[in-house]
Parts: C-alpha cells; structure tokens; sequence
C-alpha cells in the first residue's frame, strides 16, 4: 500500500436470516478482536474483508516486512475453529491472496505467511506449496 493510501472500509450488509445475522456479527467481532490483537502484537493492518471473485481474505496485515493473509475462524470450542480451515479454505485463501499479490505487485516480491487466529493465533498456520 501507497503512502497516504486510506484503508477502505465499508461495513457489509448482515444477512436476512437471524441465526446468520447473529453468526454474522459474531464473526465481525471475532475479526476486530483478531485485528486488535494483532496490532497490539506490532502488526500493520493493511485491509480487512479483502473479497475476490474466489474468496475472502478477513485480513491482510504486515508486520516486519513480511505480509500475512490472516484468516479469522470464531467457533465456541477451539477444535472446531481448527477444523474449519481444510485444504478447500486453505485453496480460496491461497487463489485470494493470489488476487492481491496482483493487484499490490511490490508485496510479491518480500516474504508472505499465512496465520490464522481462532481464540489463538497461529503464526505460519499452514503453506501455500501443495
């Protein structure tokens, strides 16, 4: 990102459905605890919510010129939150951050991480190589 560039945020629409509507929020807050955290931790958040035509990435960050696509999972008991990034979630993160690689081409040339924070974050969680 530029100097001077601005974060674009613009809040999404929660579904009609009020279970998905409460998921929905939950999963918002979950996202804003994640950035907290991780700007407490010395991150720079670049963006939030960055969707694609394949995905969505909950943040992009960066912290000690490594770039970090973070996906965010927010389930009562921890091992659920695990499991639901598989080798498909990990595939439509991999294709999105492949998406802004090619739209920010000076990002693809430094280092880049994939984490995840469930209640935990996990730093490297796992590797674009298949």
């Amino acid at each position: 990102m530029a100097k001077g560039e601005r974060v674009a945020r613009r809040e999404p629409r929660p579904p009609a459905d009020p279970e998905r509507r409460i998921a929905f929020r939950f999963g918002l807050s979950a996202e804003s605890r994640a950035a907290a955290y991780l700007i407490a931790k010395g991150y720079r958040i670049l963006f939030r919510r960055f969707k694609t035509p394949v995905g969505e990435i909950d943040i992009v960050a960066r912290r000690r010129g490594v770039l970090v696509f973070v996906e965010v999972k927010a389930r009562e008991k921890l091992e659920d939150a695990a499991e639901a990034i598989g080798k498909r979630q990990q595939s439509r993160i991999i294709a999105a951050a492949e998406f802004w690689l090619a739209g920010h081409p000076r990002d693809a040339s430094g280092d880049i991480r994939f984490d995840v924070v469930l209640p935990v974050h996990l730093p490297g969680a796992f590797d674009a190589s298949m």
